[in-house]
């Protein structure tokens, strides 16, 4: 049963975004461009024409991203806690649940490393808070994906700084296998600008097709893509449900041309992993590279 789910608001969980050393800073979009929420906590902003493509902005569809701290120190357990405001003054406190969460939070490093998918837990007056740990210094941006009861489904974002020696990392060349935990993951299949195309991930073991790929939040992978040039925030989705794997099919549809960094996250033997991978619209096939390391420049939390 194909459900050829396409980008946009990433329809439940994942993110995309782009950064540091390929970005020079997030838009941050105006507040009250949407229209004013209903005045109660749970208060739905009504839908409006996006300004921005999604988690370019803090504020959008009358919900704004209201965090707690913007700074964090390096290599340090502490506990990351925002709400969901409304334009209005308002926190909303009840959210439909979409792909087996509430919401789903999505940071990764302006230089497109440290990548986290994480499910921060909500208090009953709409505080979110989780354990968070950021692997090193630099800007992190942090995507809020959610759909407030009754509202319009919104990904919204904000910056993080980590204080200390930043080095960024370089995404150059396209990348087209990563490895991590002795699993390889290649994609197949190209970015086509502004048009659909098909993405196919392939998840092998020691040489082996893994064949027992379990669901993760009702789908076999999900599939985050950031966009370089302004972190963009696109989710995709598998086009069939739930198999047996070792192939993943994603419908995949980028806005502009360009190059945009990709993140899997796929289960095995009770684990959640996560696969990074480089691509651009061009369609060049890359030059044999070394496979990216998830525990270089990506990572799944819980």
């Amino acid at each position: 049963m194909n459900t050829a789910t396409k980008v946009a608001a990433y329809a439940g969980v994942l993110a995309i975004v782009f950064g540091g050393a390929w970005a020079a800073g997030a838009a941050a979009g105006p507040l009250g461009t949407a229209d004013t929420p209903q005045a109660m906590d749970h208060g739905a902003g009504q839908p409006t024409a996006a300004a921005v493509p999604p988690g370019l902005s803090v504020a959008d569809n009358g919900y704004v991203l209201d965090l707690a701290q913007n700074a964090l120190t390096a290599q340090t357990r502490q506990t990351f806690s925002f709400r969901i405001g409304t334009t209005g003054g308002g926190t909303v406190t009840e959210f439909d649940v979409e792909h087996e969460k509430k919401l789903h939070l999505v940071l990764v490093r302006r230089d497109g490393s440290g990548f986290q998918h994480v499910h921060p837990e909500m208090a009953a007056d709409g505080t979110w808070s989780l354990p968070l740990t950021l692997p090193a210094a630099g800007s992190y941006r942090v995507f809020a994906d959610f759909k407030p009861a009754g509202g319009a489904k919104t990904t919204l974002g904000a910056d993080v700084q980590v204080a200390g020696p930043y080095e960024p990392e370089h995404f150059a060349a396209d990348t087209r296998e990563s490895a991590v935990d002795g699993y390889v993951v290649r994609l197949t299949g190209d970015l086509k600008a502004g048009a659909g195309s098909t993405v196919t991930a392939t998840v092998t073991r020691d040489g082996r097709p893994v064949t027992d790929l379990q669901p993760y939040l009702g789908a076999n992978g999900h599939l985050v893509a950031l966009r370089a040039a302004d972190l963009a925030y696109l989710h995709v989705h598998p086009q069939d449900g739930p198999g047996a794997g070792p192939d993943v099919q994603f419908a995949v549809e980028v806005p502009t041309a360009g190059r945009y960094r990709l993140f899997l996250d796929f289960q095995h033997g009770g684990e959640v992993r996560t696969a990074s991978f480089t691509l651009s619209t061009d369609g060049t096939a890359p030059a044999t590279a070394t496979p990216t390391h998830a525990d270089d420049h990506g990572g799944h939390g819980g």
